[in-house]
């Protein structure tokens, strides 16, 4: 539990640093909102996290299925889910307020809930493939490297895993900032009636955020 929730306060704390500026936090009810927000995104997730686990050792569920499914195959989907569910919490005043939309030249034409609800997504979704893989694709690997007996003793496994988690941290970050454009875009229909009365363009644009 101690780590889930060390895990997602790093996650949701760099996320927040690195949202999309537009929702000004220029009354401290916001302020507070963001900090309540964001504890109870990490209390959740990290609850969510550990209790396969905990719920495996308090019942002593011990089956090799069950230790297949509570130590395998549950961490990636949940580690991905959770990312992506902190990620969504901390930046809702992004969709909540809006977010500035620009024209080709830059010009800010509007605030709009459609593109900061957009840009919310995709931040959550790369979050979700960044951290699933990154939990999926090591086990995987594992797996084959304890069925071709290359490693003699439980201290190396754990060192390979490490290894290869790192590995994989390392390729999927970039991996997953590429999945969808810092500079996103949005088309003109999908823009609220207020913001299409200010501009003629056809696509208009937003930052995304990491």
């Amino acid at each position: 539990l101690f780590l889930q929730f060390v895990f997602h306060t790093y996650t949701t704390a760099f996320t927040l640093m690195n949202g999309n500026r537009t929702p000004k936090a220029e009354e401290y009810s916001l302020h507070q909102k963001q900090i309540i927000y964001g504890l109870g995104a990490i209390s959740y997730a990290a609850c969510v996290g550990a209790l396969p686990l905990m719920f495996m050792n308090r019942y002593t569920l011990k089956s090799s299925l069950t230790q297949l499914i509570v130590r395998k195959l549950l961490p990636a989907p949940l580690f991905g889910l959770t990312s992506a569910f902190t990620a969504a919490v901390v930046r809702s005043p992004e969709f909540e307020n809006g977010i500035e939309v620009m024209d080709r030249n830059g010009k800010v034409v509007g605030v709009s809930r459609n593109a900061g609800e957009k840009a919310v997504r995709e931040t959550a979704l790369s979050r979700a493939v960044l951290f699933g893989t990154t939990f999926f694709l090591p086990e995987v690997l594992v797996h084959f490297v304890q069925r071709a007996k290359l490693v003699k003793t439980p201290r190396a496994l754990a060192i390979v895993r490490l290894f290869l988690i790192t590995s994989v941290l390392t390729g999927m970050v970039p991996v997953s900032l590429s999945m969808f454009p810092q500079c996103g875009e949005i088309k003109r229909a999908d823009l609220e009636p207020e913001i299409l009365s200010s501009t003629e363009e056809t696509e208009l644009f937003y930052n995304k955020g990491i």
